[in-house]
C-alpha cells in the first residue's frame, strides 16, 4: 500500500501509486511511528520542494522523529499547495523564485526564506484551518503556471490554456473559463507573474 504522501494542488495530502517528479516536507515530522499522519499536516511553514535525488543521499520514508517527506506531480504543484524552492538541492531555482518576488515588489531587495515562508504557506495554513476562503479571480489575471479550480478539480494554466490536473500528469488543453477560484498564493502568482518559470511534468508536452 502506498503511504499516504502524495501532494495535490489544494495541498492536501494522498495516499496513491504515483510519486511525481518532486519530492519535499513542511518543516518537520508529522506521522506516526506507524506510518500514518497525525492530525495537523504540517510542523511549521518551511515549506519546501525538492529533487527527487541529491548527491548519493538516500531516505528510509517516514522514519522515526525525521520529517516527513511528500511528493508532487511537479513544481506548479506543489507551487499551488504552498511549497517554494528549496535553498539546499534547488539553490538555482530557490534563487530565481527570490528574484521574481522581488521583481514583483512582494517582498523587499534581500527576504529571508522564513518571510517568504510566512506569506506563501501561511495563506494555504489559513485556508486549510478554515480562517481564510480561497479567492474568485478572472483567469485572465492568472499567470502561466498558476493552478485554479472551478469545483472539485484542479486545472493548470499554461500557454493561455487550462490543463486538468490529475496524479498521473495533465489533460489535453481547453478554453480557460473566465472566472475561477485560485489555488496557487498571492505571492507564487507575482513571482509566475514576473518572470520564474516552474518545471513542468512531461505529460504536458505529450
Amino acid at each position: 500500500m502506498p503511504l499516504q504522501n502524495r501532494v495535490d494542488p489544494f495541498a492536501l495530502i494522498h495516499a496513491v501509486p504515483d510519486r511525481g517528479t518532486l519530492m519535499g516536507n513542511r518543516g518537520g515530522c508529522f506521522h506516526t511511528k506507524g506510518q500514518t499522519l497525525k492530525s495537523t499536516h504540517w510542523k511549521t511553514r518551511q515549506w519546501i520542494t525538492c529533487e527527487l535525488q541529491h548527491k548519493d543521499w538516500h531516505r528510509e520514508m517516514m522514519q522515526p522523529r525525521l520529517y516527513t517527506e511528500l511528493f508532487f506531480l511537479d513544481e506548479a504543484t506543489s507551487l499551488a499547495a504552498g511549497h517554494r524552492p528549496c535553498y539546499l538541492c534547488r539553490n538555482a531555482a530557490a534563487k530565481r523564485f527570490r528574484a521574481a518576488l522581488v521583481r514583483s515588489g512582494t517582498f523587499g531587495p534581500r527576504p529571508r526564506a522564513s518571510e517568504i515562508s510566512d506569506a506563501i504557506a501561511g495563506e494555504i495554513q489559513a485556508v486549510l484551518n478554515l480562517k481564510a476562503a480561497r479567492q474568485p479571480v478572472e483567469t485572465s489575471t492568472l499567470p502561466d503556471g498558476a493552478m485554479f479550480t472551478t469545483g472539485a478539480a484542479a486545472y493548470l494554466k499554461w500557454q493561455g490554456f487550462a490543463h486538468l490536473w490529475q496524479f498521473s500528469g495533465y489533460g489535453a488543453p481547453t478554453d480557460m473559463p473566465d472566472y475561477a477560484v485560485r489555488l496557487t498564493p498571492t505571492a507564487t502568482c507575482a513571482a509566475l507573474t514576473h518572470g520564474y518559470r516552474p518545471a513542468i511534468h512531461p505529460s504536458l508536452a505529450a
